[in-house]
């Protein structure tokens, strides 16, 4: 076995041996490498008493190169493939990871957030190409409508921009940002908290097909691995960090979206909130979030999104205006003018001017201009507002000629 081979099953075993984001075995590694590390910790030299007690108990189910050489073997037959820090395929954005600390830390899941030792890539993408320009959409699995739709329309929009979506391959908002990426022929990847030929949910099985034809499907833990509960919120520290930023379209008040959002805001990534109605339960944690983290941004689209994600000064979102009406152009005088007009009938100039505080000679030439502008009519006793356009009818003569002119 080549020295490369051994550092990658070592990094294998250190994943079953410990979960991931253990910051013990990080920092291990960082020290002496996956090959050292591994044997030191077969050895019972782990420097943490939990880390010990976890390696021992796995050690006793098996042995650790042994089930990582399986592993390997596992992959290749279902055709997919390990990707590690001295890949050129590595997402570099990832080893970000190494910074981020939970405030209130209560729960050891919440306190082992270290950088992945490696990923198990299900799809053609280059993992690092494809996490480039990324973003990810999560949100509530009992979605409401609303928030399918919402997540459908960031999909979509961000796929036809030329940004991969990711989300977690769960039911609700994370299958309907990915199905809105795919309908738009774009780039989308799914962060399994299992193996990536386990489909979880099941009944995403045909969408985690399409994923991986088109897309990337990736984890941290080996093929067969199951989806235990823990795994989902270790899980969610790879979406977070992974990505430039992180949409939460719908979340109840206990949502593993919000602590998705919480890792990418303490990663130094970008928080987004989508807001929904004060009425709907599933609303509950993401307008929480929005009060209780200063950097969460509140977003409405896809322009919304791109402003906090993209280029400074290249991707803005349009300014929030109500129809362009003609009196929006007008000046203060002829403005004034033309609201001090009476809804029905005429006025002369002289009451008219007084009315819109202005002298005569301003009036004459506001009203000049309000004429030309078709926005008034000149009368025998005045000035009057001008009656709305009344859209044309077309005549049969009118019709024929239309249909005869040449195209």
């Amino acid at each position: 076995m080549s020295a490369d081979d051994e550092r990658r099953l070592a990094r294998v075993a250190l994943t079953w041996l410990a979960e991931p984001g253990t910051r013990a075995v990080h920092r291990l590694v960082k020290r002496h490498g996956p090959v050292a590390t591994l044997d030191l910790l077969l050895d019972g030299g782990s420097p943490d008493g939990w880390l010990h007690t976890t390696v021992a108990a796995r050690s006793a189910a098996g042995d650790a190169r042994a089930v990582a050489a399986e592993a390997l073997e596992r992959a290749t037959r279902l055709g997919a493939r390990l990707v590690t820090p001295d890949d050129e395929e590595w997402p570099a954005r990832v080893d970000g990871l190494a910074a981020l600390r939970l405030p209130d830390v209560s729960r050891r899941v919440d306190g082992e957030t270290a950088p992945p030792l490696c990923f198990w890539v299900r799809g053609s993408w280059p993992l690092g190409e494809a996490l480039d320009r990324s973003v990810a959409v999560v949100g509530a699995r009992a979605a409401t409508s609303y928030g399918q739709h919402v997540a459908t329309e960031l999909g979509y929009g961000l796929a036809e921009r030329d940004w991969t979506v990711v989300s977690g391959g769960a039911f609700g908002i994370d299958a309907a940002a990915h199905r809105g990426a795919l309908n738009a022929g774009g780039l989308t990847v799914a962060v399994l908290a299992c193996g990536v030929d386990r489909p979880y949910p099941m009944g995403n099985a045909a969408l985690f097909d399409r994923i991986a034809d088109t897309g990337l499907l990736v984890s941290e833990w080996p093929p067969g691995a199951e989806p235990l509960r823990p795994r989902f919120l270790i899980r969610n520290r790879v979406i977070a960090g992974g990505t430039l930023g992180t949409v939460v379209v719908e979340a109840s008040a206990r949502s593993g979206a919000t602590q998705t959002a919480r890792r990418a805001i303490y990663t130094g990534r970008v928080a987004m909130v989508v807001p929904g109605p004060v009425t709907s339960a599933m609303s509950v944690g993401a307008h929480e979030l929005l009060r209780e983290q200063p950097k969460a941004r509140l977003v409405t689209g896809v322009a919304h999104v791109l402003e906090e994600v993209g280029r400074i000064g290249a991707d803005l979102a349009p300014l929030a205006r109500g129809q362009q009406r003609p009196a929006d152009a007008l000046d203060d005088d002829a403005r004034s003018l033309f609201e001090a007009l009476p809804r029905r009938g005429a006025m002369g100039v002289d009451r008219l001017a007084a009315r819109a505080g202005v002298d005569v000679r301003t009036a004459l030439r506001k009203l000049s201009l309000l004429e030309e502008l078709s926005m008034v009519v000149r009368r025998d006793n005045g000035y009057a507002l001008a009656p709305p356009a009344k859209p044309k009818r077309a005549t049969a003569a009118t019709a024929a000629a239309e249909t005869s002119a040449p195209t």
